[in-house]
Formats: structure tokens, C-alpha cells, sequence
């Protein structure tokens, strides 16, 4: 039994060091007891997503229902029963360790759900409560992992931080989820600024799509603020992961903008140098110290 635990948390981190290489580097300060508990959440909601994103081969039906077969072991696992999965143990594991809050993960599978036949959002708001589920619950769902001197104080600059971080793979993704028939930019935000989804899918970065994503990022970047105050609440052994993650995160908003906000042309990446100097000024900072975006 021990050893099938291991081996769910090193599925985990596969997972992790895989398709989360910025928040993976950023992890890898954190004490190594911490660490294994954040991969399982990592790999819960990768697992999830991948479902949802990589077997697009497969009709909806189908896809809907490889997501509701594996939520339905997960929820059966809840329950106490024994679950044959190379993730799941780790994950409910992690759940009960830390008396995580299920409701957040109801919330993130109900969001899993959608993006199989939502594939856009009219106003803000719409994007919000599909990002409650898909972003600030993984920022509850980490929290007490964390630790922090304050955890009421320390709440909604975590989902804050989540819609951030979310908000900036939306930005950067933009035609790659064309290309699964999603748009994450509500349409409100497209007519402001006289943008159609045709003229998105041209992957020509015109002067109206230019002014989008530039209010875009800004919007993100509100995010961010709101975010701030929280990682100096988390433990010190935490704040220089979050800390990391925080400036790498918002620094691949610096570099849609050094590209001029052609997010068509190339993915926007924080480069290796930089990834290095963010994690070592984030090692010598001052637990305590106020966080801001990387200049």
C-alpha cells in the first residue's frame, strides 16, 4: 500500500516537472515535505485537464464520459473505498493530511465540464465563475499546504492569485485554444474593442487586437496586485516558492509585452537566465518582505 502511494506522488511529479516547468522550479524550494503534497494537486488538476484537452480525437460524449468515469473514483476514493488509479491515492492522501475543503474540488470538476462544451464567454463575470472553479479554488486548495500566519487574511489574495495566474495563460495560449475552439477573452471585452473571433483566428496581431490584449494584461496585472499582500502571510519556508512563481507568472506578461503583444508569432516564455535569478532572489529575500511583479 505504501508503495503504491509512492509511486501515485512520483506520477505526480512527472506530471508536474512535464507541463508545469515555471510553477515546478518554483516548487522545488519549498521543504521536500511540502513539496509531494503540492505535486498531488498539480497532477489531480493536470490529470483532469488532460481529459478534457488531449483526446480531442474522441466525440464529447466520449470525452464526457472518461471524465465522469475518473471523477467518479476519485469521489468513491472520498468515500473510503479503494481506487485503482496511478494519481488518485496521492491526491486523497494529500485531501486528508490536510482536511483539504472537497468543495473546491466539485468546483474545479464542474469547471473541467464546461470547457467540453463552453467554448466561449460573453461577459467577465461568466469567465469569473468558470474560472472560480478552474483557478482561485487550486489557490484555497494549496493554501493550507502553504501554511500561513493569518489563512482568513490569506484567502482571497490566494484565489486571486489563481485568477492571475489563469488570466496570464489565457493571454499568452490565446491561439492555441482557437485551435480547440475556445475563447477565453469574454465577448464583452471583444466588442469594446471592435475585435471579432475571425479576426483572431487570421493570427494577425492588428491595432484593435493589440489594444485587446494590452487591456488584457492590465486586467491580469489587477489580479496580481490584489494577490500581493497574501505571500507574506504564507509560512517562511513558503513565500520563496510563491514568491517565485509570482514574478516568473507575471513576467511572461513583460514578455508579451517586449513582443509587442503578438502572441501569434511565438509563445511568450520567461527565459532560463531569468527563471534562475528570480529563484535565487527569491531564496535571499526576507520572509515578510512585500512581493511585487519582477522589473
Amino acid at each position: 500500500m505504501e508503495t503504491d502511494l509512492a509511486a501515485a506522488y512520483e506520477r505526480c511529479r512527472d506530471l508536474h516537472r512535464e507541463h508545469g516547468r515555471t510553477y515546478y522550479l518554483a516548487t522545488r524550494l519549498l521543504p521536500a515535505w511540502k513539496r509531494r503534497h503540492v505535486h498531488a494537486l498539480y497532477g489531480f488538476t493536470r490529470y483532469a485537464d488532460e481529459i478534457v484537452d488531449r483526446t480531442e480525437d474522441r466525440p464529447t460524449a466520449e470525452r464526457a464520459a472518461v471524465l465522469a468515469d475518473w471523477s467518479g473514483r476519485f469521489l468513491a476514493g472520498l468515500r473510503g473505498e479503494a481506487v485503482d488509479d496511478p494519481l488518485l491515492p496521492a491526491v486523497l492522501h494529500t485531501i486528508a493530511v490536510f482536511d483539504l475543503d472537497l468543495d473546491d474540488f466539485e468546483k474545479f470538476l464542474r469547471s473541467m465540464s464546461m470547457d467540453l462544451t463552453v467554448g466561449g464567454y460573453s461577459t467577465y463575470d461568466d469567465l469569473l465563475d468558470y474560472m472560480e472553479g478552474s483557478a482561485a479554488v487550486i489557490g484555497t486548495m494549496m493554501l493550507p499546504i502553504l501554511g500561513s500566519s493569518d489563512p482568513a487574511a490569506a484567502r482571497e489574495p490566494a484565489r486571486q492569485l489563481g485568477f492571475a495566474f489563469q488570466l496570464t495563460n489565457f493571454i499568452r495560449d490565446i491561439a492555441e485554444d482557437l485551435e480547440r475552439d475556445r475563447v477565453y477573452l469574454p465577448q464583452e471585452h471583444l466588442d469594446e474593442h471592435e475585435v471579432t473571433v475571425d479576426d483572431l483566428r487570421r493570427g494577425v496581431t492588428t491595432p484593435p487586437i493589440k489594444n485587446l490584449i494590452k487591456a488584457e494584461v492590465a486586467r491580469a496585472r489587477e489580479h496580481y496586485a490584489l494577490a500581493a499582500p497574501g505571500i507574506p502571510l504564507l509560512e517562511p519556508t513558503s513565500q520563496a516558492c510563491m514568491r517565485t512563481a509570482f514574478q516568473l507568472y507575471g513576467g511572461i506578461l513583460d514578455e508579451i509585452e517586449a513582443i509587442d503583444y503578438d502572441v501569434f508569432g511565438r509563445r511568450a516564455t520567461v527565459p532560463h537566465h531569468r527563471r534562475a535569478a528570480v529563484a535565487v532572489r527569491s531564496l535571499l529575500t526576507r520572509p515578510g518582505t512585500p512581493v511585487q511583479l519582477a522589473a
